[in-house]
């Protein structure tokens, strides 16, 4: 008996199919996905390469914007600081003579004994003005120190011929002074070995602002930076300390020279006189050490003298040109002379 024919439809369904169409339609499919991916990843990789680029190179800018404002208003502050900050140690100047009738008042001698001073300062030695300065334990040295920067003044002859950096180690190994390592920096106790490299670092500070002040002929630029100078109180008190060592190596060159029979001016041989100051121990241990601390330079006034006779343990030819009464807490003025005189 014949087989049933089956329709068309149903044995082109049950036909197997060819493995090869559809491996080739689905391998169209991936690699369209895979053009379209590719592109997309292209676009996407140069716009956000472009907005890094363009990022990093606006943080640069603003970098360098921000490097060069902040360079010019550090620049500006600092000018503004120095212009209009307050000196805290040295006054602004005043009439001499307006000064003297205000602090001077009354009909006692000592008060018509000063005015009379004040008055042949301004009248013979031609000084106009005054700047009074801080009062405190270092205000003697404050103003002989002020007046050196201020007028630009070189350096004494003696120390000239002398390196004053190596005047510590000098003490200690040419004189064998091993007490000066208990020398006190003002209020700050100091005492030991390394009392030297201190003292070292004081007096090369004094003697290169001293060559820098020195070598100042504009009298507007050396006000300027003496301004500056005086307001730095840490600064402030090496210089003084270096001052105060330069006193107690002059006492003790004296002291060496007296044990030789040698002539010492009058000065010292008073000092030596006291019990306080028989010998330059003594007069560190004594009077030096408590200067900046609890006391200042009236603690070595002789009766009837005048601040300014003990300042030639100071830097010779350089003392302040106004008397002030012995054992007195008054500020000692620093002078400033007429253009030209």
């Amino acid at each position: 008996m014949a087989a049933r024919r089956r329709p068309p439809q149903e044995r082109e369904r049950q036909r197997p199919r060819d493995p090869s169409a559809g491996n080739d339609q689905v391998h169209s499919w991936t690699l369209v996905t895979s053009q379209a991916l590719d592109t997309a990843w292209r676009v996407a990789k140069g716009s956000v390469t472009l907005a890094v680029s363009f990022l990093v190179g606006t943080l640069c800018y603003f970098r360098r914007l921000h490097l060069y404002l902040g360079h010019r208003l550090k620049r500006w502050i600092g000018y503004l600081q120095r212009r209009f900050k307050r000196n805290l140690s040295v006054e602004a100047e005043v009439d001499l003579l307006s000064y003297c009738a205000r602090e001077w008042k009354g009909e006692t001698p000592h008060a018509k004994l000063m005015r009379k001073a004040y008055e042949e300062l301004f009248w013979r030695r031609h000084i106009k003005c005054v700047r009074q300065v801080r009062r405190d334990n270092y205000d003697a040295l404050r103003s002989v120190l002020f007046q050196i920067f201020s007028q630009g003044l070189s350096f004494p002859s003696w120390m000239k011929e002398k390196d004053i950096a190596k005047l510590p180690e000098k003490l200690l190994f040419s004189q064998g002074c091993n007490w000066i390592q208990q020398y006190s920096f003002g209020p700050e106790k100091y005492t030991g070995s390394n009392v030297f490299g201190k003292l070292r670092k004081c007096v090369e500070l004094l003697k290169t602002q001293w060559t820098e002040f020195s070598g100042i002929k504009d009298d507007h630029k050396r006000g300027s930076l003496c301004n500056t100078l005086f307001s730095d109180a840490i600064l402030e008190h090496k210089l003084y300390e270096a001052l105060k060592f330069i006193m107690l190596y002059q006492v003790t060159e004296a002291y060496e020279q007296m044990k030789t029979e040698k002539v010492i001016p009058s000065l010292f041989r008073l000092l030596f006189t006291r019990e306080t100051s028989s010998d330059p121990l003594s007069f560190m241990m004594n009077h030096l050490n408590s200067v900046g601390d609890t006391c200042g330079l009236e603690q070595f006034f002789f009766p009837g003298s005048f601040p300014c006779d003990f300042f030639t343990l100071l830097p010779r030819d350089v003392s302040p040109l106004v008397p002030c009464p012995p054992r007195s807490r008054r500020s000692f003025p620093a002078l400033c002379p007429l253009p030209g005189s």
